[in-house]
């Protein structure tokens, strides 16, 4: 039987790990954690559940696609749930906006604000279903190896305008301020600046209208449990607390991966782990092409995320599912964080509750949460160790002062990831959240190739590779490689 190694037990790793099993190939994951899941890790604490990573989940049809490949239904594994409002934006001034539900209500809700951005929303919506058309349903699952497919796709990117950021094209339509922060701030979810980030990302706007959001019951660690209890059905082989360490290639094909333990034969290998840390520590330079180089020292990475997670020993129901706390700076903020590289002393937040949608995620009458910052990446030098306390208490502060009165004096089980847990917990250089930034010069063929620039029989998945980051794109990039490899013959 062909055999196939994937490293790297993201998301990405394991749809590509099924997919492969689906074709015929006896599979192989391997993974340096004690879970599965990637950075969609799963803490249980005294009865209070925390997840670490994703916990926005769209296009639930890229998950049930998995199951169907054997014939069997996602519900029996996984109980996904709509989640209403989708967000909730805080602002400065006291003041909220609930997105989410129908159409309608979103209009009543934006008429509250502004009542002449209805019309605006509308068309930005239209403006996104257009660009979802061809950057999702045509080109999200489409390999970009070839700089041909690129130049094919210039003119319906230029007709889209795709060459604005989303803070451009977001402004063309709504004339409010508080809209244009709520109808731009997708991009930070997958690692990018409003303000950088070309508008192909705005799909996400129609994305989020044609199928929800969702949550698993659970936590994520749920999402990843049905998924290995898939993966052990199929007979996928699963290596835990193993770390890669080297790749045997003869005449540019890798032949075996190489642990501290043992070595696994492969003819396909693909990686789910961070590019730059693959073609720097694993693929010999003399097995590289010169993209490959280059886009290993120049692509621009994504911001860092401090994330803190903690328990409280009352409930806040009126703290919606997701709650995006919006700071007084917007754009100069984010200028910090992206460019200068410094951490300022505001802040925006994303805020999970969980327990708002699921109860058992932490123990009766309490709730458990965890705030995610973005900050600065490692390569700003920041010494997390000295400012991870102090970073922590002013978020607290911020939020016990806003939206959730007397914080502070019931917390229980806190704890924090910083950029530099990143690098070290999951291989991501300099701490990136998302691998490389979504900017319009490191999208499809700028980006890494889901088919190697390097070695003929190794392939990429995952936020760094083509379509991008989030769990819709990091799904996608595993269906790019179910194209790239052919099936198994009998």
């Amino acid at each position: 039987m062909n055999k196939a190694v994937v490293i790297g037990a993201g998301f990405g790793g394991i749809a590509s790990a099924l997919r492969l099993r689906a074709k015929g190939y006896e599979v192989v994951i391997i993974d340096q954690r004690e879970k599965l899941g990637g950075r969609a890790q799963q803490f249980n604490i005294k009865g209070f559940i925390f997840d670490a990573g994703p916990t926005v989940v769209t296009a639930p049809f890229l998950f049930e696609e998995l199951f169907s490949l054997f014939n069997k239904q996602m519900k029996d594994y996984i109980q996904l749930v709509p989640v209403e409002p989708w967000y909730r934006f805080v602002y400065p001034d006291g003041s909220h906006f609930d997105y989410g539900g129908t159409i309608e209500e979103t209009l009543a809700r934006i008429a509250e604000i502004e009542p002449e951005d209805q019309a605006g929303y509308r068309s930005l919506l239209a403006q996104s279903e257009a660009i979802f058309d061809v950057g999702f349903t045509q080109l999200s699952d489409k390999p970009f190896h070839k700089f041909s497919t690129m130049i094919a796709q210039v003119p319906a990117l230029i007709r889209l305008k795709c060459y604005r950021t989303v803070w451009q094209m977001v402004c063309a339509h709504l004339k409010s301020d508080k809209l244009r922060q709520a109808f731009s701030i997708q991009p930070l979810l997958v690692g990018g600046n409003p303000f950088a980030t070309t508008s192909i990302y705005s799909l996400i706007h129609y994305l989020e209208r044609k199928w929800g959001v969702h949550f698993a019951m659970g936590g994520t660690g749920a999402l990843v449990d049905g998924l290995a209890k898939l993966m052990k059905e199929q007979g996928i082989e699963i290596k835990l607390n193993t770390t890669v360490n080297k790749l045997s290639i003869d005449n540019n094909r890798i032949t075996e991966v190489h642990t501290d333990t043992h070595s696994f034969s492969c003819d396909k290998l693909v990686s789910n782990i961070d590019p730059k840390y693959l073609y720097r520590h694993l693929v010999p330079s003399h097995n590289q092409t010169l993209s490959a180089k280059i886009k290993t020292k120049h692509a621009k990475l994504s911001m860092g995320l401090f994330v803190l997670y903690f328990g409280t020993s009352k409930q806040y129901p009126d703290i919606v599912h997701h709650t995006i706390w919006l700071g007084k700076r917007y754009k100069a903020l984010l200028s910090d964080i992206f460019d200068k590289k410094v951490l300022a002393d505001d802040f925006s937040l994303y805020l999970h509750r969980p327990t708002a949608t699921d109860p058992n995620m932490a123990p009766k009458g309490c709730d458990s949460f965890y705030v995610l910052a973005p900050v600065p990446n490692n390569l700003s030098e920041i010494d997390w160790p000295k400012q991870e306390k102090d970073y922590g208490d002013k978020i607290i502060k911020a939020l016990e002062q806003t939206i959730m009165p007397e914080l502070s004096s019931h917390i229980v089980h806190r704890f924090a990831k910083t950029p530099k847990d990143f690098e070290q917990d999951y291989c991501s250089v300099e701490g990136s959240g998302f691998s490389i930034a979504p900017t319009f010069q490191q999208s499809a063929w700028f980006r890494f190739h889901n088919k190697a620039e390097g070695p003929e029989n190794l392939y990429l998945c995952g936020a760094g590779t083509h379509p991008g980051a989030g769990l819709p794109g990091v799904l996608s990039s595993a269906k790019v490689i179910d194209r790239l490899i052919d099936k198994v013959q009998t």
